[in-house]
């Protein structure tokens, strides 16, 4: 998800409910909609979150702007949770305030679907050095509604486990294949120690922090949050049976207060030696491979743990979408294009580090020599998860929505924001795991009676 990299405000998908139920070109942007004409000054407004890729975009939008005379992009930076809500009632109510707006895989579907997003399907068909057709086919398809692609990756994620190898190594633990989540907690158990705890987990309340890898082990479990028909599945042993096996993971080997603990957290206790493994956004990688990170070739990579399912990545992008209120059409759209694109990914490379490329966006990424050199440790592994997740069926059951990690429905923000907070009460022992459970079945099931037939 950060699902992120990072993650939600409370209360906003109780708005999307509400509102929902009521290049690579060069030279000056060219004239059209929004684009002032030629020589006319141009204020690009682009809202987007507050992570490494996105920073590194920009401190690099000066390039652009260095070929681009007249145009200046003005980055609005938020923390995840102030994203959504801004972004989501500025594009919802059409108010027009961002030209450009950073959104998951979650919002693109359903925003292309409301009208609120510029469909981008003719302008990047028809610009053949931009090369629609490398976009990762899993990451292009959640970004499409009705054939029509709304949204252009920056970057794609799926999830893996990383763990110290040094450790696990002196501790005489190895991983081969896919590991168990019943492997790994004993091996989190015995390098558990006071001064590194055996693994770093999500815990922090909100749908893209605790049930981003929550939601996946639950499916691994055999859980799932509804049947084909959208009665909640929440209160079921499977559910239990996985939440239960969260908390005594981290009871018995995570972080001394989890529910304060999310992508940012678990990373920068990697990076200091506070912890020996996480399981998470494959993102993470680029970060802990960086030539200035502490642990840079002491990291292994492996998919996923397991229960029931073959495999349990989840899938995700951070998406740049234009909202169809804004009057800056034609020059947005040459941003988008320039940011998402080929060259745009060497730039990263050449200017910032290769370790730092934009990942799971484009498959020529992973044909750059410099990149395959630098992301050696873990960029096979992340384009093959990315690849065969399944974000139609991603557990046992089939599921009437296409998500992973999510429900692709507009209440689900306020049902995953609610119900991460009663998980997180039992998590930190403030209530049991059958209360927490219970409550939640009947938020889901009020969100699930809306999509009946």
């Amino acid at each position: 998800m950060r699902v992120r990299t990072s993650r939600l405000m409370p209360g906003a998908g109780a708005l999307v409910a509400v509102v929902a139920l009521a290049a690579c070109s060069s030279g000056a942007v060219s004239s059209g909609s929004g684009s002032g004409g030629s020589g006319t000054p141009v204020t690009l407004n682009l809202a987007t979150v507050n992570n490494g890729q996105m920073k590194d975009m920009e401190k690099l939008k000066g390039e652009y702007e260095k070929s681009h005379p007249g145009v200046t992009v003005n980055f609005q930076v938020m923390e995840e949770g102030d994203l959504r809500a801004a972004v989501t009632a500025d594009v919802a109510s059409h108010a027009g305030q961002y030209d450009i707006v950073t959104i998951g895989a979650y919002e693109t579907p359903q925003w292309g679907a409301n009208g609120w997003l510029v469909d981008l399907t003719p302008d990047l068909k028809a610009d053949a050095s931009y090369d629609v057709n490398d976009i990762l086919p899993p990451v292009r398809d959640v970004n499409t509604y009705d054939g029509k692609l709304y949204a252009v990756p920056f970057y794609g994620e799926s999830s893996f486990l990383m763990y110290r190898k040094d450790v696990l190594s002196k501790a005489g633990i190895t991983f081969s294949g896919t590991p168990t989540w019943q492997e790994v907690a004993a091996a989190a158990k015995k390098v558990d120690s006071p001064g590194m705890s055996g693994i770093c987990m999500r815990g922090k309340p909100g749908w893209g922090d605790l049930f981003g890898p929550l939601t996946t082990v639950i499916e691994t479990f055999g859980g799932s949050w509804y049947d084909k028909d959208w009665n909640a599945t929440v209160n079921t042993p499977e559910w239990k049976q996985a939440v239960t096996f969260y908390k005594q993971l981290l009871d018995d080997s995570g972080e001394a207060d989890p529910v304060s603990y999310s992508f940012n957290e678990c990373l920068t206790a990697v990076k200091e030696g506070k912890a020996a493994m996480w399981a998470d956004a494959t993102v993470a990688a680029s970060m802990l491979e960086a030539a200035d990170s502490p642990v840079k070739g002491k990291m292994g990579y492996v998919p996923m743990p397991v229960v029931k399912t073959k495999q349990s990545g989840w899938l995700w992008s951070w998406n740049l979408a234009i909202p169809s209120s804004t009057k800056k059409k034609a020059a947005a759209i040459d941003f988008v294009k320039w940011a998402t694109s080929k060259d745009y990914i060497k730039l990263v490379g050449q200017k910032i580090g290769w370790s730092n490329v934009p990942p799971g966006s484009r498959t020529s990424t992973y044909e750059i020599p410099e990149y395959k050199q630098a992301a050696a440790a873990y960029a096979p592994l992340t384009l093959d998860v990315m690849s065969s997740v399944n974000p139609k069926q991603p557990g046992l059951n089939p599921q009437p929505w296409v998500g992973i990690q999510y429900v692709s429905i507009p209440e689900f923000q306020d049902v995953g924001n609610q119900c991460a907070q009663l998980i997180a009460d039992y998590i930190a022992g403030r209530s049991s795991v059958d209360d927490a459970l219970s409550k939640c079945q009947a938020i889901a099931q009020k969100a699930g009676d809306a999509h009946k037939k």
